[in-house]
């Protein structure tokens, strides 16, 4: 299966709102999906830290 273009996420976004949604509801769940995106562009590339070095380096 393809990775889906940006302006497919967009589609499915926009499908998905409720009638009623506002611009900023819109705009909210764009930016949700963004970070979904930049998260797993992270993961492919290897930028992610581990969960206990996380704890390590805050000292938790």
């Amino acid at each position: 299966m393809a990775h889906p273009t940006t302006k497919d996420l967009l589609q499915e976004a926009v499908d998905h709102l409720p009638t009623d949604a506002s611009v900023e509801d819109a705009m909210e769940r764009l930016l949700f999906l963004a970070k979904i995106e930049r998260g797993k562009a992270d993961r492919k590339a290897d930028r992610l830290v581990e969960h206990d070095e996380v704890r390590r380096r805050l000292a938790l």
